[in-house]
This record gives structure tokens, sequence and C-alpha cells, in this order.
């Protein structure tokens, strides 16, 4: 039995506990105990969280054989580890078939050198903070999480639970691991990366109506999505809305929604097989010649040498 063993160290976030529901109903729709869990620090005892609630858990020494280690940390990076602390964390995880850092876990393991010439990725707010210190990991702050041989990385909290499910998918198949993220309402393939969700944040909307056509854009990306459109969702009249926007973004709306195309369109390509046509149709442009224009206003290169250059890495 896989036995996944999930390591905390002091003000860890509970939300990175969440990852533990993946494999609980891992086994309930394969109808099997397949995994077993336990909570572990390095040394054990209570372990006080960033809200101060303790929590107890087992010294990692005493975890037995570990199929899968999950390191976990903060909301933020967390400080350096004393040495001890990382033999142990080395210790455990050379003895475990793989290892996962999730959010600013992800610090942790480059403490200890697992990362080192490794792709890797943590938070998009903490990436170029990891990159700095880290100069040996290849950050990649555009993901959702990373597999890099039997290491893996997560971004956010939440993107734990995308690796968590990829984890399911290693060991059970797909079918399983679908059933999985429909039963906790989540998409099985999560499609784009972070920069989805921080592009939000860089064209920093004050309000709520505002906000609330960003959002409504990038749910809705093969909507024509014109001002009309985002228009309505804001509650403002066309011309109103268009002043706003570009007061609060300093963008005009069809800027901000060829940004929010472009971002959906290069995650496809590099994450999926799907043909150029099908990524323009799912994104939203007009057709094939509009994306390669937009692709190569934005990055310089046609959509087709991204994808190379991708799948080369």
């Amino acid at each position: 039995m896989p036995h996944v063993a999930m390591v905390l160290t002091p003000g860890f976030q509970f939300l990175a506990l969440g990852a533990q529901a993946a494999f609980e109903l891992a086994n309930l729709v394969a109808g099997e105990d397949f995994y077993s869990l336990g909570i572990f620090s390095p040394n054990g005892g209570m372990m006080t969280s960033s809200t101060g609630l303790p929590l107890p858990t087992v010294p990692l020494m005493q975890a037995g054989p570990i199929d899968t280690l999950l390191v976990m940390a903060g909301t933020t990076p967390p400080a350096q580890q004393d040495e001890a602390t990382l033999a142990i964390l080395r210790e455990a995880a050379q003895g475990a078939r793989r290892v996962a850092g999730l959010c600013t876990g992800a610090f942790l393991l480059a403490q200890t050198g697992l990362l080192d010439g490794k792709r890797a990725t943590t938070h998009w707010s903490y990436a170029r903070q990891l990159r700095d210190a880290y100069p040996a990991v290849r950050v990649e702050e555009d993901r959702i999480f990373i597999n890099e041989g039997s290491v893996w990385t997560s971004a956010g909290l939440t993107a734990g639970l995308d690796l968590a499910v990829a984890l399911v998918e290693k060991d059970l198949g797909a079918d399983v691991a679908g059933a999985v993220a429909r039963r906790l309402v989540m998409h099985h393939r999560r499609a784009g990366g972070q920069s989805q969700h921080s592009e939000l944040l860089e064209l920093a909307a004050r309000s709520d109506r505002i906000q609330n056509a960003l959002i409504h854009a990038r749910r809705n990306l093969t909507n024509p999505l014109s001002v009309e459109e985002l228009a309505e969702v804001a509650a403002l009249s066309p011309r109103q809305f268009s002043r706003a926007f570009r007061a609060e973004t300093g963008q005009s709306p069809a800027k901000a929604v060829e940004q929010l195309r472009l971002e959906a369109a290069r995650l496809l390509l590099e994450d999926t097989r799907h043909s150029l046509d099908a990524v323009a149709q799912q994104t939203g442009f007009a057709d094939l010649r509009r994306m390669r224009e937009a692709f190569m206003r934005q990055y310089g290169q046609p959509p087709q040498a991204m994808r190379r250059l991708a799948r080369a890495a």
C-alpha cells in the first residue's frame, strides 16, 4: 500500500492539507485502500499552523517505508532550516519513490538541494525569490505544477490538489483521477498556468464591476467578448465601461482580452497535443492567422515555435 507522508514545518498552512482529499477519494473510487496517509514533521510533536492552531505530528524518522513524501510550508517562504532538519528531509526523500513540495514547500526542497538542476515552480509571487535564492533551480513561475522525474512541485496552495490528482493518475490511471476530480468539483487537468490568475492581478482592477468583467472574460474565452458583452456583465453602458476599464487597468478591454487568450493558448500549446486550429478555436481567436499575429506581437515568435521550445524543454 503506497504510504503518503505529509510533512509539516512550523507555520504551515492548513489549506495545504487539503491535498489528502485526493488520496482519500482515490481509495473510495478504486474501491480499496490503495493509499494510507500520515502526518509527520521532522522531529514530531505539536506543530503550530500559520493561524496558531496546533496539530499533532509523528517524527518523520518513524514513518516507516514512504512511497510519496509531501513537504508543506506556510503562506510565505519558510526560514532557512537547520542542518539536522534538512538531513532528516534528505534521508526521507532518498528512501521515497517520489517527493513533492507544495506551494512554498518548494523552498524546503531547494534548501535540501533536491531541486538543484531541476525545473520547479512555486507560488507566482515568490517565484523570483526562489530563483534568486537558489540559482541552481530552474524556476518556471507560470506552472500549476511541475513533474521533474521523481520530484514534483506545485504553485499556490490549491494547486497542491492539482498535483495530488496528477499523482493519483500516475498510480491508478486517468479514469480514477477524473472521477476524483469530479468529486472534488475541479478540473482534471486545469487549462492555463498561474499567469491567467496573476494576469488579473497585474491588470489591478479596483472595482468589483471591472473585476467581474475580467473574470467573465477568462471563463468565456470562446465568446466574442465584445465591449457590449463585458459592459453588460459590469452593469455599465459600453461607453462608461470602456472609460472605467482603461482608468483602472491602463489597457483597453480588447487588449486585456487578447492577453487572456494568449496565455490560455500558450499553455494549451505547451501542455496538450491539440492542433493549432483547435487551440485557436478553444481560446476565442477568430482563426489561426489572427492567433499567429497575436503571438508575434506578444512573444515575437509564432505559436509553432513556442510549442517546439516547450517540447524541447
